[in-house]
């Protein structure tokens, strides 16, 4: 019986689910919507809310401690310039968790997790991935 355990060990060891969870929340951050697993996605949920708050708060420990937690220098300036700011009035539930099917090699459940309010970014993404396209067809 599971009784008062918290946290999900994903199959994994301690240092490679750490460094798994570090590049899907540093992902996350960068691309404001990743696919993965229904299980990775409900793991990752947490620490993506906790980085977030750290962005709301935008002082210099918080900084400090999202350099520590994120994969690479980009993810944190985003965080800091453009994702806290957008979640400045907001308490909590930053993300969205929105199921996708399965996965064709081993029967998982995909979800995509998106931040809120990257609804327009995601049209933007859309739009020149089509021009790119047409122009592609145009060449040839």
């Amino acid at each position: 019986m599971r009784h008062k355990v918290a946290g999900f060990k994903l199959g994994r060891t301690t240092s490679h689910r750490r460094s798994m969870l570090r590049n899907l929340v540093t992902s996350l951050i960068l691309e404001e919507r990743i696919e993965t697993t229904v299980p990775k996605a409900k793991a990752m949920r947490p620490i993506a809310e906790k980085m977030i708050t750290l962005g709301k708060r935008g002082d210099l420990a918080a900084r400090r401690q999202a350099y520590a937690y994120l994969m690479t220098s980009a993810a944190v300036d985003r965080l800091f310039e453009t994702v806290g700011p957008r979640f400045g009035d907001r308490e909590g539930g930053f993300t969205r968790m929105v199921r996708a099917g399965w996965q064709k090699g081993d029967g998982a459940d995909k979800a995509f997790v998106e931040l809120l309010g990257s609804e327009k970014l995601q049209e933007e993404k859309r739009e020149k991935r089509a021009t790119a396209r047409a122009k592609r067809a145009a060449e040839t």
